[in-house]
């Protein structure tokens, strides 16, 4: 080993400011990508009461007192009570979105060991 310390490579500021722009406009864009392409949840499915009342939208006198206190009646409180979100899972999207994570994962593991040899080899030199 030499008695020399070993400095990184530096990054420039403009590539830093790079970077984060890059970085924050890509977690931008593959948050709102599904939203976009509609890969999100199923949406709200509400079901139907024909004549509703406290106990046919499945409320307690409890819970019928605690919508009243709020100043709600049956009528003024159906959609909410009645509009429940669809939490079925689309198998194909579900595919791809663990495809993507795992490819990602490997990428990420391949980079890093590809960096990581590069360092040591510069810090201790081709060691074949």
């Amino acid at each position: 080993m030499s008695g020399k310390a070993y400095r990184p490579p530096e990054q420039g500021k403009a590539g830093q400011i790079f970077d984060s722009i890059f970085l924050l406009v890509l977690v931008y864009a593959v948050l709102f990508a599904p939203l976009v392409l509609g890969l999100t949840g199923g949406g709200t499915i509400t079901k139907t009461v024909d004549e509703p009342t406290w106990e046919a939208l499945g409320q307690n006198p409890t819970m019928a007192a605690q919508w009243e206190k709020l100043g709600f009646t049956p009528e003024t409180a159906t959609e909410m009570i009645t509009t429940r979100f669809d939490y079925t899972i689309n198998p194909w999207a579900l595919l791809i979105t663990a495809v993507v994570i795992l490819g990602y994962f490997v990428f990420l593991v391949r980079f890093s060991e590809k960096e990581y040899r590069e360092v040591i080899a510069e810090r201790f030199g081709d060691k074949k």
